[in-house]
């Protein structure tokens, strides 16, 4: 992707460079919505930065083939979401919940650009696809202490729900599922989190790959599409899903939720009832499960994610609604 010469003057305003220096290709965006790129710098305060320019293409293409005029509608929110993340939320996180310093974040005639700290430079320059045991606690700790910093917030500008597979922004895939007795519970379900007293912010997309690790195992996220309100489990079963197998999961899932709700108890406000927010969030975890289960299923029904780990939690949703 080229940088046009309009982007070019935008990114040298923002960071009060002499000269951009070089432009390197980091990732394209899902879909063909874009790209992000690593920009160098001359004469400004840090040696470059990370450039997220999103074009939606005139015609669309899935990998898996759904592509379709809601998935552009909600692709196309998802970045407005993500501009409005960065202008109004992203500076309350702090140390703890480590995210990209935002130079600027703007809607354009075609799209969206965001301009954001480089944190390669900033240390953060690990990228795991087979994350230790150490670093998956890391993540975890990151998701309490940005659950603890926004809970009881009202998701203003955000996803009203956050997560990229909420039930009501995905009736294409429920359409097409061959599960008839999650298919049926997934009202019921998507109840069940949607009236947590306890309601926070959602990173909705938190997978490892969106996840960066500095040398002393610190971590910083990155990727605020799907950024809204609902309960911090959502975020919990999905990292889990896809950082370790079914069987490491078995073996070390106790041990991680206790990790994750020891540093939520202790970034919690004084005036919030830890104990009686995690009974809630323990209870609804299975319904974190099930109801991502329910997405894969009409996605993508031989997704390996959906193995019997997976399996267990939903079917232990669905029998606390059977009653």
């Amino acid at each position: 992707m080229n940088l046009s010469n309009g982007a070019r003057r935008w990114i040298v305003d923002a960071t009060g460079a002499s000269s951009i220096t070089a432009v390197r290709h980091i990732q394209r965006l899902w879909s063909g919505y874009g790209a992000i790129l690593r920009i160098g710098l001359e004469g400004a305060p840090v040696p470059s930065v990370v450039a997220k320019i999103v074009s939606p293409p005139a015609a669309v293409e899935h990998p898996r083939g759904w592509a379709s005029e809601r998935s552009d509608a909600r692709k196309r929110r998802s970045y407005a979401v993500e501009c409005c993340w960065y202008q109004k939320w992203a500076e309350r996180c702090g140390a703890a919940s480590r995210v990209p310093a935002c130079l600027a974040a703007e809607a354009t005639e075609d799209g969206w650009r965001f301009l954001l700290e480089d944190l390669d430079a900033a240390g953060f320059d690990g990228r795991r696809a087979g994350p230790s045991n150490a670093e998956i606690e890391a993540c975890l700790a990151w998701l309490a202490r940005f659950h603890a910093t926004f809970l009881g917030v009202d998701p203003e500008g955000l996803w009203p729900i956050g997560t990229y597979w909420h039930l009501a922004t995905r009736p294409d895939e429920l359409a097409v599922m061959d599960d008839p007795a999650l298919s049926a519970a997934a009202a019921a379900i998507d109840e069940r989190l949607s009236g947590a007293r306890y309601k926070t912010l959602v990173h909705g997309d938190a997978k490892v790959a969106n996840f960066c690790f500095s040398s002393s195992k610190e971590v910083a996220a990155v990727d605020f599409q799907y950024v809204g309100g609902g309960c911090g489990m959502k975020d919990v079963a999905y990292l889990l899903g896809g950082a370790a197998t079914a069987r490491t999961r078995e073996r070390h899932e106790a041990a991680w939720l206790e990790g994750y709700f020891r540093h939520l108890r202790g970034a919690l406000p004084a005036s919030v009832d830890g104990a009686a927010l995690e009974a809630e969030w323990r209870a609804l975890y299975p319904f974190a499960w099930a109801d991502f289960s329910r997405f894969l299923a009409g996605w993508a029904p031989e997704h390996p994610k959906l193995d019997h780990h997976a399996a267990r939690w939903t079917n232990a949703a669905l029998d606390v609604l059977r009653g």
